[in-house]
């Protein structure tokens, strides 16, 4: 396949989307012949910086190939790794192309608001004359499993909580509820606090409290997050940045806390299940979420939200309602690839079907051996199959723990059969480097929200 004038080779394509583009293999194929140094810098919080040394073609006939890459690679640097500054060293036309792209009313105007959101300065695109190294910050967190602890998960769908004595969960409980469409942060705050209280009332007392939220949190404090939607940003200043501190310390007073991203305590989940570290937890559910914990059990600090990393390079790849990009992620491994795959097999899903529900009914289809069904799930399996591979020249993880709602029962089997064949068969140098797995019975004891529970340090 030829796009943006590379021509990539793909060997396994998606029986419902023959028109996927693996980003990872036209990276290949696009630095095959480049051979003009050029320098990427992000740089995030308190000077933590991620740092690429690559190439680009610098000629005119590749321009369109070059801009398409440079522009690509700092989406994912950005999603990855997290930053308001971007620094690049050796070439001046990709400095003045990435400001066009990353201002107001540019192509990637979600991407600079988000961020400089996040990090609370202003996004801003620098030449300069070398690019600074990377630095980063990992820190030590959770596995901390004594006392009487509580751990809550918010989720787009439903929150979970367990109540947890010296490890071991002695309640829990799943309650449905409507975060994405409720614009009254009143309403988030009454349901965490209502589930902090049913945890309560099954320990003799509440010595800490840890937080799986979706969104990104830095410092405990909520500097963006899907689950709050619909509230508007100055209710979200006042009341949605500390709505977890508020909720802990409003019902228990001054206990230790901790509010990770869901997606890392996934991760930690899977380090504590496996009694491994350097795990990539995937989380497919509402969307993707991922997390990471590197080789020494440390989580990064990076955001990992690889829901709007670009993994598709087709121009015709699906767009993501939210960030109004292409290519990226949450099309392909969430609950919307499900429903995107389904009708292009032939399965008809009714239209006032929540996306919930939609997939509840290509599941069951799964359940019986439906073979439209069937090819929805192996379509995702080639997805992952070569997006792994890409992930794994990003983290160079030894441990890949799949999860979420789209990787239950047969589907799940089958998604992750096809990713193991399309990974020996196109992948074979990174085939064996990482082990891809669904979660065992240990995992599911820890539980997502247990392992929460696990976060903060007693005093």
């Amino acid at each position: 396949m030829t796009v943006y004038g590379i021509d990539v080779p793909i060997k396994n394509k998606p029986v419902l989307d023959p028109d996927f583009i693996p980003i990872g293999a036209f990276n290949a194929a696009f630095l095959k012949t480049a051979h003009k140094p050029i320098g990427i810098a992000v740089e995030r919080a308190d000077g933590q910086m991620a740092s690429v040394h690559t190439y680009i073609h610098g000629t005119p006939e590749r321009r369109d190939a070059d801009r398409y890459y440079i522009e690509r690679l700092v989406k994912t640097l950005l999603w990855m790794k997290g930053g308001f500054r971007v620094y690049v060293s050796g070439d001046e036309d990709t400095v003045e192309y990435l400001r066009t792209v990353y201002c107001a009313r540019g192509r990637q105007e979600f991407d600079r608001d988000f961020m400089a959101n996040v990090f609370e300065h202003p996004f801003e695109v620098v030449a300069v004359g070398e690019i600074p190294a990377a630095k980063d910050a990992p820190q030590r967190i959770g596995g901390h499993l004594d006392g009487c602890r509580i751990g809550f998960d918010a989720g787009g769908s439903d929150r979970k909580v367990s109540a947890v004595i010296d490890g071991e969960s002695v309640y829990s409980e799943e309650v449905v509820w409507f975060p994405k469409t409720n614009a009254d942060p009143d309403y988030h705050y009454d349901g965490i606090v209502a589930a902090l209280r049913s945890a309560a009332e099954h320990l003799p007392r509440v010595d800490a409290v840890g937080v799986s939220s979706a969104g990104v949190y830095i410092n405990n404090r909520t500097m963006n997050a899907s689950l709050f939607l619909q509230v508007p940003k100055n209710l979200f200043d006042a009341k949605v940045k500390d709505i977890y501190i508020r909720a802990i310390t409003d019902t228990f007073g001054d206990v230790p806390y901790a509010v990770v991203n869901d997606g890392d305590v996934s991760a930690l989940a899977g380090m504590m299940s496996l009694g491994e570290t350097n795990v990539l937890g995937i989380a497919m559910g509402t969307s993707e979420a991922v997390g990471y914990v590197d080789a020494e059990g440390r989580v990064t600090g990076w955001l990992n939200e690889l829901a709007f990393v670009p993994v598709d390079a087709s121009p015709d790849a699906m767009r993501d309602e939210w960030s109004g990009d292409i290519g990226c992620g949450v099309k392909y491994f969430s609950q919307d690839s499900v429903i995107k795959l389904a009708p292009r097999s032939g399965i008809a899903l009714n239209a006032s079907l929540s996306p919930a529900e939609k997939l509840k009914t290509v599941q069951k289809l799964m359940e019986a051996d439906d073979p439209a069904a069937a090819q929805v799930y192996d379509s995702i399996g080639t997805y992952l199959g070569h997006t792994l591979a890409y992930y794994y020249q990003l983290y160079g993880m030894r441990h890949v723990l799949l999860l979420g709602r789209v990787m239950s029962g047969k589907g799940g089997d089958r998604i992750l059969a096809e990713a193991q064949r399309v990974l020996r068969d196109e992948y074979p140098a990174v085939a064996d480097k990482f082990i891809p797995a669904l979660p065992d019975e240990k995992f599911r004891r820890v539980g997502q929200s247990a392992a929460a529970a696990s976060l903060p340090a007693l005093k």
